[in-house]
């Protein structure tokens, strides 16, 4: 209620002040103060404004201390592949946590974005490593599994070889070279159509319609492992196919990166390292 103390506050002149509530008061086309020979007072219309203004000036200054602190370094954001975070990521990131406590993350989902957008530090992404302008650490070195739900093999619908296949729908993945397609032609059995089936946009749906009996999923070794060892999905064939397709650590080729960006590598690529002996499953066979 006082221009000279606001002036002070926002380090501005009152002149100033009082010029920039006038612009206000002709854009609403009301005016907000009364102007007494002894100081300030709301009329109705200021009265009724003022709580909104409050309310929107806290919820601002509470969002921005959520997204970027208070003098804190900004979050350290990574885009993930839904399928990588749910099943090899989530379960581990934890230990990064235990470690680096005073590093704040930022976890967003990726779907075959083919380009790092500028709010993110570091991506994981799937491919072939060939991307213009990055820097590439490979994380995966898997195997192509059919796999799918135990109470599938319990119906009067044989799966115990590949060619039984005819009769069950196949779950597929856009936007992987090596499907159903190459699987099945790689293996010996491309007189199967591998077009018949659903099809989807992330592997985590087709993993989950598998687990609920509705068809055969085409799994990466090192993703399906936990749901293999809980009884979740299972590998009916004997038939396994490496990929030359992996999941990448990818990073913009630049000199300036987020402080925290190296100790979320490094943690990373040892996790990765530690994790390899379980991901070349020795032999498949149904569980």
């Amino acid at each position: 209620m006082n221009f000279t103390q606001a002036a002070q506050e926002l380090n501005m002149t009152q002149a100033a002040v009082s010029q920039q509530i006038k612009g206000l008061e002709a854009q609403l086309g009301t005016e907000l103060f009364k102007r007494l020979p002894r100081g300030l007072e709301l009329t109705k219309s200021g009265r009724a404004y003022i709580p909104i203004v409050h309310e929107s000036i806290k919820r601002l200054a509470d969002v921005t201390n959520e997204l970027f602190g208070q003098g804190q370094t900004r979050p350290l954001t990574i885009r993930s592949s839904l399928v990588f975070f749910s099943t090899w990521l989530a379960p581990r990131l934890g230990r990064f946590r235990k470690l680096h406590p005073e590093v704040n993350l930022r976890l967003p989902a990726n779907i075959w974005v083919e380009n790092l957008d500028k709010e993110s530090d570091m991506e994981i992404r799937y491919g072939m490593g060939e991307w213009f302008g990055m820097h590439c650490h490979r994380l995966t070195w898997d195997y192509l599994i059919p796999v799918c739900s135990p109470a599938l093999l319990n119906t009067t619908i044989p799966l115990t070889t590949p060619n039984q296949l005819l009769n069950h729908t196949l779950l597929h993945v856009d936007g992987y070279n090596e499907g159903w397609a190459y699987w099945l032609n790689k293996t010996g059995f491309a007189h199967i159509d591998s077009s018949q089936g659903i099809h989807f946009d992330t592997l985590i749906s087709a993993l989950e319609l598998a687990k609920a009996g509705e068809g055969v999923a085409l799994g990466r070794s090192s993703l399906i492992q936990g749901m293999l060892t809980a009884g979740q999905l299972v590998a009916p064939f004997e038939q396994k196919l490496p990929t030359s397709e992996a999941f990448y650590l990818v990073s913009p080729n630049q000199a300036i990166e987020h402080p925290h960006a190296r100790l979320f590598r490094s943690w990373l690529l040892n996790e990765v390292e530690q994790g390899k002996s379980h991901w070349s499953l020795p032999a498949c066979g149904t569980a």
